[in-house]
Formats: C-alpha cells, structure tokens, sequence
C-alpha cells in the first residue's frame, strides 16, 4: 500500500491473484518422477494463501456510527467456529472489544471475493498476517482522520476501545466515520508482538452463537422472499444415465404448476409450493439410458490394487527391491467404502434473475466459482451476478462445487420471480460428491533388532482433487495421482532407511470429490493399522516403535511431542484391563501433527468407544476452544465413518437413500470423554478443522484386535 493513496469508501478494487506466481514447466519435465515426488512433498506439506484483494481495508470493514465495526468475511461459516477466530483477529489490531465486533458473509458484490474456497483447514492461517495487516492499516486510516479533525499530531494519538485518545481529548471510530467520505490509506504499520495480544490465543464465545441459540442465523434453506415460487429438477437415479426422452403433458395441468422448465441438460418444474413442484416432477414421463448397469463388485475390482495407474509419489532407499527380493515379508490389506458426506442441509438455492441482474442466496463452499458459473449460464458479466453466501448446515467439501445454482437461476429467469429449488434427500444421497472407496497394500520387513528395514505403502482410490473447478488443469498432467486420494498416504517415519509410497489412479463411474481430510481417514487407517502390526512382530510397544521410527528434524520433533502428550494424556497401557484395551494413531497432516488414544471394548459384534485422547500442534492458536471443539468434531466424524459409514451400488444405483439405513454415529455412540491437550510450536496458526481426523480408526482398530485377537481390515467396522 502506497503512503497517502486517496480511495473513496464507495470503491472497490478486486485483485485476485495466485500469490504473484506460477510455475512453468516444459513438457519434457512432466514425466520424471523425481519431480513428481517433489511436488508432491511439497503439496503435503504446504499452506494455501488466501487469494483475493488485500488492499482497500474499507472492503473488508464496515464502520457504524454506533462505534461497531462489520467484518465482511470472504470465509463462510459452516460450524467450524472461523467467524469467531477471524473476529478474534481484527479485533486485535483494530484495538475494538469482541462486543463491537460483528461477522457476516461477505456478498460478491462487496468486491471481497476469494478467489479459492472456504476448505482445506486454511481459513484461519491463510488470513493470519492479511488479516491483522487489513485491520492495523484501518487502524491508522482512523488515527490519521482524528489527528485532521482533532488537531493533534499523529504521532500524540492512540487507539484503544475503539477510540482514538491524545492530549486530553477523545473521539470515537463511530464518530470519525460519520463525515468522512475519502479515506488515506497509509503503509501497513507494524503488527502487535504476541506478547500484547488481548484476544487472540484466549477462548472467547462465538461471535455466531446467540443468532443460532435463538433460530435468527439465516441458512440457505431459511432465505424467504416476496413472491417467491418454488423448484424441482428430473434428475436420474442411475449411475451415467442419459436423459432419452420426457413427456411433460401430465405434469403441466397438475395443481400450482406455474412452468415446466425444459433445458439442454434438465427438466425442471416451478409451482407455487414445494410439495406442488415435487408433485408434478415426479409426474414427468422420463426415458434414460445408461451404459452399465453397475454394482458395488465392479467398483471393489476397479479400486484393486494393479487395476488402476500407478504414480510413486514417496520414494528413499531401495524399498521396491528390498521387499522384492527378501524373505519374511510382511503383507497386510486395508479397505474403506464409498462414504457420503450425509450433511443436514441438502443443497439447493434461491434465485432472483431479473433484467440486468441476477441474485443468488445458496450455501456454498466456492462464492467465486459459484459466480462464475451462474453468468455463464445466464450470458451476464460475472459484475451483474451477485452471490449472498449464508451459514452452511454442514459443508465436510460437499459443497465445494455448487453448480445447482446456475440451475435454479435458469428457473428463475423463465417465471420472472424469486425461486426456490432444493434437493430432496433422496437426490442428496444420489447426487453427493462421494468420499471414493479404497485399497490399500502394505509390505515391510524388520531388521534382527526389530527396527523396520523397507516399507511401502500402495493406496488404489477414485479422484478426489482432479476434476475439481478450482484444481489448475496443469495438476492432472503434473502430478499424474490425485493429491486428495493419497492425502495421509505418504510415509512419515523418516527413520526408515527403505520406504515408498504408491498412488493407483482409478476413474470411477461416479461423482467423487472433496470430504473432509480427504484420503487422510482411510490412508492414516491403513499406514497406522500396520505400523500396530509391526510393531507386535518386533515385541515392541506400539508408541516406542513410533518413536524409535521418527526423523530428528522439527516436523519429526513436532510429531514426537504429539505422540508422546496422548499417551501421557491417556496413560497408556499396552494391556486388556477389565475387558478394555487402548489403541494408538498418529498422522501429520498439512504440517499439523495429530496423535489419539482411544480406550474400547466389544460388546458382541459392536465396538465402544469409551474414551479418546487427542494431542494436536497445530502451530500458534487463535482460540483453544474452537480448535478443541474441531478436534471433538473430527473425532466424532471419524467414528461415523469407521465404524458405520458405507455406501452400496446395486443395479446401477448409489444406496442408501435416506438417513437410517445409511447408518452413522448417534449421540449414544459417543465416547463419554474426549481430552485434549494443545501443543503450539510455531509463531503463525495452522490446520485444525481436517487433521483430527487421521488417526482414529486406527486407533479403534488397534485396540479392538487387542480384545478380539484379530484385525479389522476393512470399514465399517464388524468384529467377528
């Protein structure tokens, strides 16, 4: 930022950027490997940036002359708690009290867009520094205007409890904004030292919780408007079906029916009620054709470890050769199913097309994208599409693309008023962007003294990242294996003198995409599952054989600390004590290190979770609370997924369609106690909301063989 650049508070500038970087490659690099393994390194290691303009304070700031400040966030909220840590934040640097600060979802029309997404566990770190400099600089914007209208000298003035103070005299930022129409935007002044900080590092309630105690907080399904009429699209039931042919006459004089809405690829209905435009879709003659009619054993020989395109994305030593050619190898094999993300907001939107604009009220992940997507559809300029994010009823990557807005925009523009078109649940089931299968195989072998002297990991998944609107074309050719797929998949126990980790590639018939951590659940299952294993081949304790295999670097440091807090936290025990044993885990995932006990029993054919015990480092912490409740989230989660969690395919369609026999964790299948311990190594946040995830089937798993004396191998779990 220039010193002294005038800017008006009615304009905005938008760059976005992918950090003033690319990188360019010539094609005869795309096919080595050991490039491909670098950047795969890198991609498991690195931190997203946030990519959206960072230099008009004002449109991120919303000043009242009742002295509170608005943050127009570009983050959405969906349970994480980023409201209240980004708040924590601002509030910092601005010197305001939690009280005078507010957080809302930052409309397009703002101009502050990100020009990413809200996912990948970033929201807080990548805002880190942007943030508290946005909020510094709005900081000096407000001294610099009350050393004009008070005439003191800049340098005699302080900010505090949203006021600007000096010689005697005070003035508050509600009243510094009342005249004042051109702002100077100054040099971004130096940040607070972490020794000054009031609020961050500190637990503070959330900024949301008062508007969502009382039912005020508006989520996309909540939007109401004037007039508004209601939608409902023909979509198939089976996998790769094409629409043949439709037959809309009975559907067209059927009660409440205002259109039949037919477009190039869908048939929608609008009515004057919900139940009325479910009515009529339903009643809409329809022919498709489909290929294939799959089954779940086609997909289980799709995802075969060979079946698919390997990529080697971790290579040291010589571990292909070595457990090639030795004797006493030993093998193991892990399995996941499909996995739905089963949110409770299906997703939908409410659209208002009219003549020179459109307007879109939707829960999304991807604002920017959504944007685009709509006025491409529509032939408008991206500028006359406004998209008004809401609070999310559950995101988990679901909604990380949300192309039924463009749909119901369509609908929309046809009846000239306001609609609202959702998904039911059975066509949220259908339709989800699944967490793919997998198939994992693991082989090692120990030297005499029970250390490991080769391991190799290979991991067979559908896509997760590649096809993705926000993945960069390039990724695919680049990197050759889905990053999201092998996400957890990499061997982090550096010691290791011969590893390798292998990605198998496999394009599965159906939508997969973005769930929470990614491959992280299943390959953390599989890698950790075996490292139990060996561990009882060398007699040696499953935490001191961790331990032992770790690098002396500080990822290596970070990770033993973890490692070593759990079973502290836990006092762990490698005995069955009272019909109860404890299993240990631990990941690093996105440069944060996750280590979990969990202490179970088997009941017949049925695992309970008693306790767990989770350590974190997830750098510099904002709020404990929120990154402890995200650590109890992603522990719950990952017990859904492990223990109940499974999609089916049976003749060409994705079953379960409704909750219940899509079965997931209930409140009774709730650890009673859930301990956190927060380690913080570092000077700036990183990942909390996807990390906890990683080790918890393993550590389920790694107790229940304890009790039952053999492995589970596969999700959900059923011991026999």
């Amino acid at each position: 930022m220039e010193k002294n650049k005038k800017i008006s508070r009615r304009k905005f500038i938008l760059r976005s950027t992918l950090g003033g970087t690319a990188i360019i490659l010539g094609t005869t690099y795309l096919a080595r490997n050991p490039l491909r393994r670098r950047i795969a390194e890198m991609a498991n290691t690195g931190e997203l940036p946030y990519v959206g303009n960072t230099d008009d304070p004002l449109m991120w700031f919303e000043l009242g002359i009742d002295n509170t400040v608005t943050l127009h966030c570009p983050k959405v909220e969906m349970g994480q708690g980023t409201f209240t840590g980004l708040a924590q934040i601002a509030a910092e640097e601005l010197e305001i009290s939690m009280d005078q600060i507010r957080v809302v979802h930052a409309s397009t029309d703002t101009g502050n867009i990100d020009g990413l997404s809200t996912g990948g566990s970033n929201s807080i770190s990548s805002l880190w520094i942007t943030l508290r400099e946005l909020a510094a600089t709005m900081r000096e914007m407000l001294r610099v205007e009350a050393s004009k209208k008070l005439e003191i000298p800049l340098a005699e003035l302080k900010a505090e409890n949203g006021s600007i103070t000096g010689s005697g005299r005070e003035i508050s930022y509600g009243d510094l904004v009342k005249d004042t129409v051109d702002w100077e935007i100054p040099k971004i002044p130096e940040l607070k030292k972490p020794s000054e900080f009031k609020y961050i590092g500190k637990p503070v309630p959330r900024v949301d919780l008062m508007d969502k105690v009382c039912g005020s907080s508006i989520f996309g399904m909540d939007v109401e408007l004037p007039d508004m009429l209601y939608g409902a699209i023909v979509r198939p039931t089976t996998i790769g079906a094409k629409l043949v042919s439709a037959d809309t006459g009975a559907a067209e004089g059927m009660p409440g029916v205002v259109r039949i809405v037919v477009e190039k690829d869908f048939i929608g209905v609008v009515a004057n009620s919900y139940t009325e435009a479910e009515n009529a879709k339903e009643a809409i003659e329809t022919k498709w054709d489909a290929e294939k009619i799959w089954q779940t054993e086609d997909i289980e020989q799709m995802i075969e470890i060979g079946a698919g395109k390997p990529y080697v994305i971790q290579k040291e030593g010589k571990a292909r050769r070595l457990l090639d050619e030795g004797q006493n190898i030993i093998r193991a094999e892990y399995k996941s199913p499909i996995g739905a993300h089963a949110q409770l907001e299906p997703n939908g939107a409410v659209a208002l097309v009219e003549e020179e604009t459109a307007t879109i009220w939707i829960s999304t992940q991807v604002v920017k994208i959504t944007r685009e997507e709509v006025a491409e559809r529509l032939g408008m300029d991206e500028e006359q599409v406004v998209i008004k994010p809401t609070f999310l009823g559950g995101g988990f990557g679901r909604r990380l693309h949300t192309p039924h807005a463009a749909e119901v925009a369509l609908l929309s523009r046809a009846v000239g008023k306001p609609v609202k078109c959702f998904f039911n649940r059975k066509e949220e089931f259908q339709h989800d962007t699944f967490r793919p299968p997998t198939h994992h195989l693991l082989r090692a072998s120990l030297n005499n003294n029970g250390s490991i002297k080769a391991f190799e990991h290979q991991v067979s998944s559908g896509d997760v990242m590649f096809g993705s609107p926000f993945t960069p074309r390039i990724a695919e050719p680049l990197l050759g294996a889905d990053i999201g797929a092998w996400r957890g998949g990499m061997v982090q126990y550096g010691k290791i003198p011969n590893y390798r980790a292998v990605s198998w590639r496999v394009k599965l018939p159906f939508a997969t995409s973005w769930w929470r951590s990614l491959g992280l659940l299943a390959n953390t299952f599989a890698i950790e599952s075996f490292m139990d294993e060996l561990a009882e081949r060398a007699s040696i304790d499953p935490v001191e054989f961790r331990l032992a295999h770790i690098q002396d670097d500080q990822r290596g440091h970070r990770l033993k600390e973890v490692i070593k807090s759990a079973a502290q936290l836990a006092g762990w025990h490698n005995e069955v004590i009272d019909g109860r044993a404890m299993g240990f885990a631990a990941s690093t995932d996105a440069n944060t290190p996750v280590a979990q006990v969990a202490e179970v029993s088997v009941k017949g054919k049925e695992i309970l979770v008693h306790k767990v015990f989770c350590a974190i480092d997830p750098g510099m912490i904002v709020n404990p609370d929120q990154v402890k409740a995200q650590c109890e989230g992603s522990i719950i989660m990952g017990i859904s997924a492990a223990m109940y969690e499974e999609m089916k395919v049976v003749d060409g369609e994705l079953q379960p369609e409704i909750y219940g026999p899509y079965r997931m964790a209930q409140m009774k299948h709730s650890p009673r106690i859930i301990e956190v311990a927060l380690l913080e190594n570092g000077t700036h946040p990183g990942a909390v909301g996807e990390p906890p995830l990683g080790p918890i089937a393993a550590a389920i798993a790694n107790a229940a063989y304890k009790i039952k004396g053999h492995r589970l191998r596969q999700m959900p779990f059923i011991p026999a």
